[in-house]
C-alpha cells in the first residue's frame, strides 16, 4: 500500500482538497496520512481542525506553527516553528509522497522539511502569479523544492517548465477546487439562514478582504477605503475573516467595528459548500482572494477584485479590477450590478475548469502509478529547447 501525505493548513486548500482526500479513502491501494497544521489548529481562526473530524477524516499528526501576532517576525517564526514540526513529523511518520497546495508560508515549511528526507513532493497549483503578495516567491519556492507539477492551466504548465521543471512531470490538469463545486450538494436557503444567519433572499455582498502582504504597511487604509466604499452602498455585506498573514489582526478588526456600528453579517468559517453557496447567490464578490479568480466564474458572479495581491493570474470576464481606493470600488460595485455587464456573462467559461477529466482523477492516477524512489527524487533541470 503507498502512504500519500496530504498537508492542510487552512479551510481554503481543505475546501479544495475534500474530493481527492475522499478519493484516496476510496482506493484500497492507498493510505491517507493527513497532516493537519496552520490556522486550522487556531481558535482565533475558527479551530476548523473540527470541521475535519466532523466529515470523518482521520488525522495522522497535528503540526502546532502559527504565533499569536502577525508581524513580519512572527510570520517569519511561524515558517521555523512548522519546519522543526514537519521534520519531528517526517522523522516518525514518513509518507512515500507529500501533496502540497498553492502558496501559503506554512505549505512552504512542510516542503522544506521533506527536503532531508528526500521524500517525493507533489504540487498542486504551481506557475500561477499573484504579484502583490509573498506567497507568489513561496509558490515558485515550492516548484523547485517539488518532483511532480499539477497545474491549473497549459499556460501555469508552461511557467512552470520554463522554471526548469521536467515536462513529463508537469500535469495541466485543472483546478481541484473545482471539483469540490460539484461534489457537494449546495445549500437552500433556508438552510444558509439557519446554519450562518444568511439572509440570501435580499441584494448582499459577500467580501473576503486578505492582507497584501507586499503592501502590509498600508492595510489599515486599505481595508478603510474598502470600507468606505460599503458604506456608501445600500447592500447588506456578509464578510468571511482574512488570513493569518502580516497586519491580517488589522483587517479583522476594523470589520467587526464597522459591522458592530454598520451593517452586515460576519462568518468567521463558511465551508467550502456553504460558501460556494452564497457566492453563487451574491450580487458580487468583492475582496481580493483567489477564489473570486478562480471560483466565482463557475456560478457566473460578477467579482469587484480590489488591489494588487491576485495581479498576475489569469481571471474570466466577470473579474472587474479596481485599485484600493473607495471612489474606484465603489464604481466596480455598480458596474458589477449593471445590466449591461451582467448580460456579458451570459456565456461565461472558467479557465481553471478541466476540458477532459476532473483534476481529482488525474491526481489520484498520477500518485498511484509513479515509480517511487532515486529516480522521483533526483531531479535534473530542464532547459527550454534553442536556450
Amino acid at each position: 500500500m503507498r502512504s500519500i501525505g496530504v498537508v492542510t493548513t487552512s479551510r481554503a486548500d481543505y475546501g479544495a482538497y475534500t474530493p481527492l482526500l475522499r478519493a484516496f479513502e476510496a482506493d484500497s491501494e492507498i493510505l491517507l496520512k493527513l497532516y493537519v497544521s496552520g490556522m486550522h489548529l487556531s481558535p482565533e481562526f475558527g479551530m476548523t481542525v473540527r470541521m475535519i473530524e466532523s466529515d470523518g477524516f482521520e488525522i495522522s499528526e497535528r503540526i502546532e506553527m502559527l504565533l499569536s501576532s502577525d508581524t513580519p517576525s512572527s510570520i517569519s517564526k511561524s515558517m521555523g516553528l512548522g519546519l522543526l514540526g514537519f521534520a519531528q513529523v517526517f522523522q516518525q511518520n514518513r509518507p512515500d509522497i507529500l501533496v502540497v497546495m498553492g502558496d501559503r508560508f506554512e505549505m512552504f515549511a512542510a516542503g522544506l522539511a521533506a527536503l532531508p528526507f528526500k521524500i517525493p513532493v507533489a504540487h498542486i497549483s504551481g506557475g500561477e502569479l499573484s504579484q502583490g503578495a509573498i506567497d507568489d516567491s513561496l509558490r515558485h519556492g515550492l516548484t523547485k523544492l517539488s518532483h511532480l507539477h499539477f497545474t491549473a492551466t497549459e499556460e501555469y504548465a508552461r511557467r512552470v517548465i520554463q522554471m526548469g521543471e521536467d515536462p513529463e512531470r508537469v500535469f495541466a490538469c485543472g483546478e481541484p477546487t473545482l471539483d469540490a463545486v460539484g461534489a457537494t450538494p449546495a445549500f437552500s436557503a433556508e438552510e444558509l439562514k439557519k446554519q450562518f444567519d444568511i439572509d440570501v433572499n435580499q441584494e448582499f455582498l459577500l467580501v473576503t478582504f486578505h492582507p497584501t502582504t507586499l503592501e502590509h504597511e498600508q492595510a489599515e487604509w486599505q481595508i478603510d477605503q474598502l470600507l468606505a466604499a460599503l458604506e456608501d452602498t445600500s447592500l447588506e455585506v456578509v464578510f468571511t475573516m482574512p488570513n493569518a498573514d502580516t497586519a491580517g489582526r488589522i483587517i479583522a478588526t476594523k470589520i467587526r467595528n464597522w459591522v458592530s456600528s454598520q451593517r452586515g453579517r460576519i462568518v468567521d468559517n463558511l465551508g467550502a459548500s456553504a460558501y460556494h453557496s452564497v457566492m453563487a447567490r451574491a450580487v458580487a464578490l468583492v475582496g481580493n482572494s483567489s477564489s473570486g479568480i478562480i471560483e466565482a466564474a463557475s456560478f457566473g458572479t460578477p467579482v469587484v477584485n480590489v488591489g494588487t495581491r491576485q495581479q498576475g493570474r489569469i481571471r474570466s470576464l466577470n473579474v472587474i479590477d479596481v485599485g484600493c481606493v473607495r471612489e474606484e470600488i465603489l464604481s466596480g460595485i455598480r458596474k458589477a450590478r449593471s445590466r449591461e455587464f451582467q448580460d456579458t456573462l451570459a456565456f461565461l467559461t472558467n479557465p481553471y475548469a478541466s476540458k477532459d477529466r476532473s483534476a481529482t482523477s488525474t491526481i489520484v492516477k498520477v500518485l498511484k502509478t509513479i515509480e517511487l524512489g532515486d529516480s522521483l527524487v533526483r531531479k535534473k533541470f530542464y532547459d527550454l529547447p534553442g536556450q
